[in-house]
């Protein structure tokens, strides 16, 4: 498959794109948001394991996603009973699994390669007696975060678009993992943007939270205005996810055009 090199541009354009699928079917996206949310709180409950879950299913979530994404994109009304729909084709449950055990086994290794070098720096922040010092844990977790950080940006790059590929067209995993990469290479100042602005959307909100609490506000309120807006931007970041594949491996008229026909149907 041949992937467009876009212009920087299309980083932001990506989210303007989600936000309008977003527009178009609100509850299904905010539903699907509070639904994501809940997995997550749940597996963060389950310590090691639940976090391990999380990491192997998400390839399939973020298929669901896009799928759903698509379905609205093509003026269809997302109902309860579809959102499982396309895991009934033949095969693609198996093929997301493994992709997913293969995003487990990388994060795995990515954990492991950027703790190997700083092992005995961690092992220092812990005396004698097994206390650990937490300042100087602190301060020895820093080389491994950086470390984790650049490879686990790697293997994002490696996944990004790869439950599209291996759902949508049935691309096999390595070659998936290899077009997503390519991808994301020829697209990375889009990408950076892309990230940036939503770094920056997220810290914007967080930055007005902190200047309505030094305001007064009451900080109960501000919980229950924050909870709902954090659900809300995570739905139209979700929903970009779907014009970022579109704009790369399908041509940027043919997103116009579904775009367009989609807009008569409402």
């Amino acid at each position: 498959m041949q992937a467009a090199i876009l212009p920087v541009s299309a980083g932001w354009s990506w989210i303007a794109q989600g936000y309008d699928l977003f527009r178009r079917q609100p509850l299904a996206m905010f539903f699907w948001s509070v639904l994501t949310s809940f997995i997550i709180m749940l597996a963060s409950a389950i310590p090691l394991l639940g976090q391990l879950a999380l990491i192997a299913f998400t390839p399939l979530l973020t298929f669901l996603t896009l799928c759903a994404c698509r379905n609205i994109d093509r003026g269809v009304r997302m109902l309860p009973g579809m959102w499982l729909q396309p895991l009934q084709a033949p095969g693609v449950s198996g093929r997301l699994t493994r992709l997913g055990l293969a995003y487990l086994a990388g994060s795995l290794a990515a954990a492991l390669i950027a703790t190997l070098p700083f092992v005995s720096t961690l092992a220092g922040a812990i005396d004698d007696q097994g206390q650990i010092n937490y300042a100087a844990m602190a301060a020895a977790m820093r080389g491994p975060l950086v470390v984790f950080g650049v490879l686990y940006l790697l293997l994002s790059a490696l996944f990004w678009h790869a439950p599209a590929l291996i759902g949508w067209h049935r691309v096999p995993l390595a070659r998936a993992l290899f077009y997503s990469m390519v991808a994301c290479w020829r697209n990375k100042w889009g990408f950076l943007l892309y990230a940036a602005s939503w770094v920056g959307l997220f810290y914007g909100l967080q930055a007005i939270v902190d200047m309505l609490v030094a305001a007064g506000v009451s900080t109960g309120l501000l919980q229950w205005i924050l909870v709902p807006a954090n659900i809300l931007v995570a739905a139209v970041l979700y929903c970009s996810f779907y014009p970022a594949y579109v704009m790369i491996f399908e041509s940027r008229s043919d997103w116009d055009n579904t775009s367009s026909q989609s807009g008569s149907a409402q």
